[in-house]
């Protein structure tokens, strides 16, 4: 049994040694090479796809950006100027008025009685007036014939002339009455819409009621106050003394022009507690976008930066010698050029140095690239444009460019396919 057993055992162990012999004689398996981009731009590896497009020369605008509130040219809190019952109610609430409109009535009654008792009153004086008159004139021939003592005449004169000022008296009182009577029709002062009506029809309203019958608000055209950091304020001025500045007015989506107005005002003095200086901008408001109340986004435009070379601000990257752009070379690899960005948006940047116009730049696929790197440009937009082509209207030309970029796209995914 001993022997059976150690029998065992060395064939266990010689079939161990067999499979570890078989593990490290045995050839290595083939990995399969997986295709990669290659980082110089050469040999076996393909080239890196990017997305590029071409630095233009363009007027570019220089905007500077703020927030305003809305506020009405003119508002008016329409009040009684007399007391009285409202007889009527002449206007619907939101209604569009011109200057002079009728918007209530009051009771008359009252005031028309005391105009007419004026008026009764300078009748009776002008007829005492008339009398005195007659008598000043006998005096004054019966002074000449030595009738009556002298005095009786200067007695008469001051009579008369007390009477005149009477009259004048009652003609003020008449146009007073007047007045008062013409405040029982409660007219609009200036043109512009109803709001909602604080007084019903009959009710007594007062010259004292604080809150009116109806506020009018002038909504055509109205201003926006909005306000810039005072670092700015040297730039707005030095604009503004060369004409009018044009400033647009944002809708909800802070991405649509609503209205375009004009800069009137600039703040005499800077706001010490927010370092803002404020200004006011006109709109006509044609189209009533704009409402009293609300708050908007605006943008003044100060400055037209003239043929300036552009490119779309996903072309411009950062790194730690600042700024820069891949350049696609004609022999398709790019180059790293340093730039200098003047100012930029969501949209485009202005390259102030470092690149041309009619150069191309890489905007999309940057994660594979190297100076000297091989790329393909999947997009035909970004090729240049032949120097002469026949002109065209603007519907063929589009349809043209697409033919064009049908045709050139082929040919490029053929040559990336053979490569």
């Amino acid at each position: 049994m001993a022997i059976r057993r150690r029998s065992i055992a060395t064939a266990i162990v010689a079939l161990v040694l067999v499979g570890v012999a078989g593990v490290v004689w045995w050839p290595p398996a083939k990995q399969q090479q997986q295709p990669r981009f290659g980082r110089g731009g050469g040999g076996d590896d393909g080239p890196v796809p990017v997305v590029a497009a071409l630095a233009k020369r363009s007027d570019v605008p220089v905007y500077l950006d703020g927030v305003g509130t809305i506020r009405a040219l003119n508002t008016v809190t329409v009040r009684s100027q007399v007391d009285g019952k409202l007889l009527s109610v002449n206007y619907t609430e939101g209604q569009d008025v011109e200057r002079g409109y009728v918007l209530a009535r009051i009771d008359p009654t009252t005031y028309q009685a005391a105009y007419d008792q004026a008026v009764a009153k300078k009748a009776l004086d002008e007829a005492t007036l008339a009398n005195a008159r007659l008598d000043l004139e006998r005096y004054n021939k019966l002074v000449s014939t030595n009738s009556i003592a002298r005095q009786q005449l200067d007695t008469q004169r001051m009579t008369v002339a007390q009477q005149e000022a009477q009259v004048k008296l009652d003609q003020a009182q008449i146009d007073n009455a007047k007045a008062i009577l013409d405040y029982t029709q409660i007219v609009a002062p200036l043109a512009g819409r109803t709001g909602i009506r604080q007084v019903d029809e009959g009710n007594i309203v007062h010259a004292s009621d604080a809150n009116g019958i109806v506020v009018i608000t002038q909504l055509q055209p109205l201003s926006v106050l909005f306000t810039l950091p005072q670092q700015q304020l040297g730039d707005v001025n030095r604009a503004f003394a060369g004409g009018a500045l044009p400033v647009d007015a944002f809708g909800p989506d802070n991405k649509t022009v609503v209205e375009t107005g004009e800069l009137k005002v600039v703040d005499n003095q800077v706001d010490p507690s927010t370092g803002t200086i404020k200004l006011k901008a006109e709109f006509a408001n044609r189209a009533l976008q704009l409402w009293p109340g609300g708050f908007v986004n605006v943008r003044l435009r100060i400055n037209t930066l003239k043929q300036v070379v552009v490119t779309p601000t996903a072309a411009v990257q950062r790194g730690p010698s600042g700024t820069f752009v891949y350049v696609v070379q004609p022999d398709s690899k790019v180059a790293v050029r340093p730039v200098t960005v003047s100012q930029q948006d969501e949209v485009q940047a202005v390259i102030a140095k470092g690149l041309e116009a009619d150069e191309r730049v890489v905007t999309t696929g940057f994660a594979r690239l190297t100076a000297g790197a091989a790329v393909t440009v999947t997009n035909a937009e970004s090729a240049p444009a032949p120097d002469a082509q026949p002109a065209q209207p603007p519907r063929q030309r589009r349809r043209g460019a697409e033919g064009q970029q049908r045709s050139e796209a082929t040919p490029r995914a053929s040559t990336s396919t053979q490569q």
